[in-house]
């Protein structure tokens, strides 16, 4: 596969998130509600669409946390097919919870995305870093799950792809936790060279940020790498939006997607190649 720029997310493929992010998501519920989803509910939202942004996921949870107590009689399963359906995201889900037989006021009166922000960003960053980047004092105190990211690339894999490629980063994290992240990982990217939450409103799978940086790096062929559905759906989206360059999405399984389940869903989202880590990477691809 040639390329001569590579786009690289973030969570799930530089760093593993199961233990930080998708845990401040279910105790975020638990704490606020007393009552949570799973990490396949997460995953399942996540293929849904539109929830790059863990804050809007923990909201969209959230909602179907409180129609489940107001009474609505369905599953996760058949919640997250009508997101998806309404063409994911928040918004969607805040559609289908209205479109509910069901009493608005019980969810909606209970809802309290603000909250949540706070108590997420709490559990997520530790009472420390919450002092610092958020201000104010923590609503719960914690140690910070953001001690538990292992690093999933290899040294030698950040050395072979800054040596062939120019090299982007394009994740859902704000900045300040992406520089963290980035620095563990190993990996200095120029502020050019890369997009966080802080830098653009759409969020994946909208293909802007992404062509944006193509244009940045006066590159014909780019590759982005991601764990989801959406960052193969941004790549897709970006070679309807821009035909003179070419986009490839490779699908790395060390998310929440992974296993023979996980590469039929990206082949089905037009995956240009599906690799088990992002370790894999630099043997896959050639160079301009």
């Amino acid at each position: 596969m040639n390329a001569d720029a590579v786009v690289l997310d973030i969570d799930g493929v530089l760093v593993d998130v199961a233990d930080s992010y998708r845990r401040a998501i279910i105790e975020t519920l638990d704490r606020v509600y007393g009552e949570t989803v799973d990490d396949d509910t997460i995953q399942r939202f996540k293929n849904a669409g539109g929830f790059n942004n863990d804050w809007e996921l923990t909201d969209a949870a959230a909602l179907f946390v409180l129609a489940d107590d107001a009474g609505y009689d369905t599953d996760v399963t058949a919640f997250t097919d009508a997101v998806a359906a309404a063409g994911g995201g928040l918004d969607a889900a805040e559609g289908v919870v209205r479109d509910a037989p069901i009493d608005d006021e019980a969810v909606f009166g209970r809802w309290e995305p603000d909250h949540l922000r706070a108590v997420f960003q709490a559990l997520y960053l530790g009472s420390d870093r919450y002092r610092r980047l958020e201000g104010g004092d923590p609503p719960v105190e914690s140690r910070g799950y953001i001690r538990d990211e292992p690093v999933l690339v290899e040294r030698s894999t950040l050395d072979a792809l800054t040596e062939r490629f120019a090299i982007g980063v394009l994740t859902g994290r704000p900045a300040a936790e992406a520089d963290i992240a980035l620095d563990r990982a190993g990996l200095s990217v120029a502020d050019d060279r890369r997009f966080t939450m802080d830098d653009w409103a759409e969020g994946k799978p909208h293909p802007q940020a992404l062509t944006t940086l193509a244009d940045r790096f006066d590159a014909d062929a780019v590759v982005f790498a991601g764990d989801t559905l959406d960052d193969v759906r941004t790549a897709t989206n970006a070679a309807e939006a821009d035909p003179d360059r070419t986009y490839r999405g490779v699908g790395v399984l060390t998310g929440g997607l992974t296993g023979q389940s996980g590469r039929r869903a990206f082949d089905d989202a037009g995956a240009a190649a599906i690799i088990e880590t992002v370790n894999d990477l630099p043997d896959l691809l050639e160079g301009p």
